[in-house]
Parts: structure tokens; C-alpha cells; sequence
């Protein structure tokens, strides 16, 4: 089973992780400068939980905001 929300399918997701150097503008510097930019994912925070779907027990993963939602109901 892959890391992916059962209720809203969240995902991981790519992105970047921004190095920046210099003294910023509002003190007193030139601004602050892109060195690196690093490429990173952002994991969601998946669990798996019991749940009763159609009569039957099943088990899935699901997001944490999904699960605090309770939009579902717990085996």
C-alpha cells in the first residue's frame, strides 16, 4: 500500500529548500540572496487506522487531518 490518504489522497509533494546570505534591506544591508536552492519533499503525516466501510472492517491509511476530522467511523 502506498503513502497516500485514503479520504483526500494527500500525498507527498516536491519542493525546494531555499539557502539564502546577506543582511536584509530593512537593516541596513543590500538584501538577501538566493545561494542554494535544495530539492526536498514534504511528507504528509499518514497513519493507518481500522474503519467500517460498507459493512466491513477495513484497514487503511489515512492523513492526520483526516483522521481528527471524523468523517468516518472507527472499527
Amino acid at each position: 500500500m502506498s503513502n497516500v490518504c485514503h479520504l483526500c489522497g494527500k500525498r507527498k509533494v516536491a519542493g525546494g529548500s531555499i539557502t539564502r546570505k546577506g543582511l536584509a534591506k530593512a537593516q541596513g544591508g543590500i538584501g538577501m540572496h538566493v545561494v542554494k536552492n535544495n530539492k526536498r519533499t514534504f511528507k504528509p503525516n499518514i497513519q493507518s487506522v481500522k474503519i467500517v466501510e460498507g459493512g466491513t472492517t477495513k484497514k487503511v491509511k489515512m492523513c492526520a487531518s483526516c483522521i481528527r476530522s471524523g468523517k468516518f467511523s472507527k472499527a
